[in-house]
């Protein structure tokens, strides 16, 4: 038992972070101990922007070394995944998820409604640049890429070129940088991406040992809360390419735990937005989110596919 199991990690400082975050908790409830092994992926060598790049960019090489058994278990950032399982892999555990919602940094510490109209604002998302656009704020939105640390320079650095970012606030959280964030998003004004904050660690689905293994670090309310979101863009995606948001959270009812999802869909220039919830039991999880993107394109979010206009 004494034997290291591999964590395949992509090289990058969050990507190193959060498998680091995975293997300690995975040593102190098991015992055994973890070695991270980088693998660089073909996300990590392009400086083409992440929409053009796909979905699962930064995951297939990390599939691929687990697949060919040249590490064990792998940790991705769970919004980064193709929403199609892949055939002999199993995510053996979702973590708790660290809160989901987006955040601004921007110079002097202003917050989004205190930028002036005009201010540069750099993201790379394109459900965020639709989000920024729908809010009417006058801002020149600027599509960037970049590790965390990158993108904070280019408003906090010497070389500083922008008024502002908006970044995943957990990536922020698990680099140690939280202080400089000026404004934690309210998800009414930015709805995050669905699985925005929760990690998937992922194993061969026949190392039944392993599999057994991982499931000490699952949070099972951090599960059913990105199960109905994934479960609601997957349900999208053969209809819709169109910026697509999600957000789920766990409540106590009168008969137990509820799950309240809320699902957007928004043209990306932000001029036309289909934005709809629905609520259910965490045993449900899938089907709500499933419902809820039928609910979406029956309001016409198909319509909204690549609307630029």
């Amino acid at each position: 038992m004494s034997t290291p199991l591999r964590l395949g990690t992509r090289g990058s400082a969050l990507a190193l972070a959060q498998s680091q975050l995975v293997a300690d908790s995975l040593t102190a409830a098991t015992g055994r101990p973890v070695e991270l092994v980088r693998i660089v992926t073909a996300g990590d060598r392009s400086g083409a922007p992440v929409a053009q790049l796909g979905v699962g960019v930064f995951v297939s090489a990390l599939r691929d070394a687990l697949t060919a058994k040249e590490i064990d278990f792998a940790v991705h950032s769970y919004k980064d995944l193709p929403t199609a399982p892949h055939p002999g892999l199993h995510i053996a555990a979702i973590p708790q998820r660290e809160d989901p919602r987006d955040a601004l940094i921007a110079r002097d510490n202003q917050t989004l409604a205190e930028l002036a109209p005009g201010a540069t604002i750099g993201t790379g998302a394109v459900r965020r640049i639709a989000q920024l656009h729908a809010l009417g704020l006058q801002l020149q939105v600027t599509p960037i890429r970049g590790n965390v640390d990158s993108r904070i320079a280019r408003v906090l650095g010497p070389g500083a070129d922008l008024d502002a970012v908006v970044l995943a606030r957990a990536g922020v959280v698990r680099l140690g940088r939280a202080a400089e964030i000026t404004e934690t998003l309210d998800p009414m004004l930015m709805l995050p991406a669905p699985a925005q904050g929760a990690l998937a660690v992922e194993c061969r689905s026949d190392d039944a040992d392993l599999v057994e293994l991982l499931a000490a670090l699952d949070h099972a309310p951090s599960r059913a809360a990105v199960t109905a979101e994934r479960a609601m863009l997957a349900t999208l995606e053969a209809g819709c390419s169109a910026p697509v948001a999600a957000h789920a959270e766990l409540a106590e009812g009168e008969q137990g735990d509820e799950i309240y999802l809320r699902g957007a869909v928004i043209s990306p220039d932000g001029a036309r937005a289909v934005r709809l919830s629905r609520t259910g039991t965490p045993a449900d999880a899938a089907e709500i989110g499933k419902a809820l993107a039928a609910d979406l394109l029956d309001n016409g979010a198909d319509t909204l596919m690549g609307s630029t206009e």
